[in-house]
């Protein structure tokens, strides 16, 4: 007779608890729009005993588990801003990291803290919503299920500007950029055992982010590319103020290949991709086209899953 492990589905991958350096993960690499077999955006930054995620949209909680991160090793969760691709997912991963089955493999445990939720000066009115909207489920969960009450609760730390973590040797400081008509709008810089990171969001080319990119040891930025989205433009004129709208609040390649070169990034990886890319070669060739010529590091063309681990950068 077959065991239980062996009849339940489990994790057939699952990252390390502990990470001696900084290891970035891009869990979404797309937009708003649907695209197949691209997820929306989210990042997860794991450093020490800690993971942290950057944005959740839809899918998050999937792309996670994909990554090898049992969902409930996140109770901190970082948005940049207050896009729906950019926070949809968040009520799956506040119910999936304080509700999730032992299975075999997974030897962490349901959250059994309050989440900790970082954003902008909007956060707490706008993740306050989502969380009344899914009081009844909770609140079910609790009574019934008799599911640790704390890990129910939701701590919020709004902050445009300034260091946001700083514990355990990780400290993470969030900046301004611009993402108008979204505002206020926020980057983060992780920074752990000597390495940074900083993850851009949703932003137009701004020079706070070169101050606060010095030498940083990898970059994550936005871009799209605008050679492609004119071509999809003039194929569809009828979406053209659909098409053409975003680029006014977006960075092109060309832009994020200078902001990288100005600040003296040591990796530039990109994500946010419009319109994404096909996985090959020439796709991804093609998509960063003119940006070497002005960024003289390597450069990544991001996609779902795509890690980096910064103790090999440098």
């Amino acid at each position: 007779m077959q065991s239980l492990d062996q009849l339940i589905q489990g994790q057939e991958k699952l990252l390390p608890d502990f990470h001696s350096d900084l290891k970035v993960v891009l869990l979404g690499t797309g937009s708003p729009r649907a695209v197949y077999g691209v997820s929306k955006p989210g990042v997860a930054v794991l450093a020490g005993s800690k993971v942290f995620l950057v944005d959740c949209g839809a899918g998050t909680v999937n792309q996670l588990l994909l990554a090898g991160i049992m969902p409930q090793r996140i109770s901190d969760v970082l948005f940049t801003h207050h896009h729906s691709d950019h926070n949809s997912g968040f009520f799956d991963v506040f119910i999936s990291s304080w509700r999730t089955h032992v299975i075999p493999g997974a030897v962490f445990p349901n959250r059994t803290v309050p989440m900790q939720v970082y954003g902008p000066e909007t956060t707490k009115d706008i993740i306050g919503k989502m969380q009344e909207s899914f009081a009844f489920d909770v609140n079910l969960r609790i009574n019934y299920n008799k599911s640790a009450f704390d890990g129910s609760r939701i701590e919020y730390h709004e902050c445009n500007e300034g260091v946001v973590y700083d514990k355990d040797g990780i400290r993470i400081t969030a900046f301004e950029v611009d993402h108008r008509p979204v505002y206020p709008a926020i980057a983060y810089k992780f920074e752990y055992n000597g390495k940074s990171a900083i993850i851009s969001g949703d932003t137009i080319p701004v020079d706070n982010m070169i101050r606060h990119a010095q030498n940083v040891d990898l970059l994550v930025h936005e871009a799209y590319n605008k050679e492609w989205l004119d071509a999809l433009i003039g194929m569809y004129p009828e979406e053209a103020v659909g098409l053409n709208n975003p680029a006014k609040y977006h960075t092109t390649t060309l832009q994020a290949a200078e902001i990288a070169q100005r600040a003296g990034a040591k990796h530039l990886l990109l994500t946010h991709h419009i319109p994404a890319p096909a996985k090959t070669k020439e796709a991804e060739e093609a998509y960063i086209q003119g940006m070497k010529e002005i960024y003289s590091g390597p450069i990544t063309v991001g996609r779902d899953l795509t890690e980096f681990d910064l103790g090999n950068i440098g």
